[in-house]
């Protein structure tokens, strides 16, 4: 079966050309123009990538990312003309996976669309992650990390028993750090966890992840106590229990 991809993007000749370069590369690709379009086909027939424009007529981009992150895992790259870095940290805070700004190399934007498609399916994990961090000793499938547990299996988190619902990179970063407690990762290291090369997305998309991870597992995420920050360097999951 091939792989289904939902291109929401109103520039009629921008989603012409996306939508060539996709089909010519082996994708099944439908294109709608408006956002209550784009999120009402997104609901109806889940794609396995929604390539989204942030300025779409009826709803903007952020606002359809923000309503399927609550009930999906589905992977988003967003697409926009805004090129500040609080446009793309809103993004991503959001739940998009990536952000290409426009004009861009629909080349660029094929490769891209592998990367997360890759990066979204459990089996795609990166050689050199892998190798570098393994899931823990004997390769268990459940990893406990004072009271947070990552079980790899079934891509599930949970902190006092209670599910925590991670976005597929922000699950990727979790079990890389929970198999190794108290080592510190670089923000390079990190990002090996979102991409084949670590060129795909910058650094910064690393920081947004954690944010986002502090508000989701800690109990008070601007004064964390088991995802930190090691200054200077970047961040490590402290294996005691300090209330997370």
């Amino acid at each position: 079966m091939s792989t289904y991809v939902l291109v929401a993007e109103d520039d009629r000749k921008q989603a012409e050309l996306i939508r060539r370069y996709l089909v010519h590369d082996g994708y099944e690709v439908s294109v709608v123009h408006d956002g209550r379009t784009a999120l009402r086909e997104a609901t109806r027939r889940p794609p396995d990538l929604l390539v989204l424009d942030w300025m779409l007529p009826g709803l903007d981009g952020l606002e359809i990312c923000r309503r399927l992150r609550g009930a999906s895992e589905l992977p988003i790259l967003m697409l926009t003309a805004r090129s500040t870095e609080d446009d793309l940290l809103r993004g991503l805070d959001l739940g998009a996976d990536d952000y290409m700004t426009k004009p861009f190399r629909p080349r660029e934007l094929v490769a891209r669309i592998r990367t997360l498609l890759r990066r979204s399916r459990p089996t795609a994990r990166p050689a050199t992650v892998a190798a570098a961090y393994p899931a823990a000793p004997g390769n268990r499938a459940v990893l406990t990390v004072g009271r947070l547990t990552v079980n790899a299996a079934q891509h599930q988190v949970f902190v006092h028993d209670r599910p925590v619902n991670c976005t597929p990179g922000e699950f990727r970063i979790l079990s890389a750090m929970a198999a190794s407690p108290d080592r510190v990762f670089t923000r390079s290291q990190l990002l090996d966890c979102l991409t084949d090369h670590g060129r795909t997305v910058s650094e910064r998309t690393v920081d947004v992840h954690i944010l986002n991870l502090r508000k989701k597992i800690e109990t008070s995420p601007r004064r964390p106590q088991h995802l930190l920050t090691v200054h200077g360097i970047g961040y490590k999951l402290a294996s005691g229990d300090h209330g997370v």
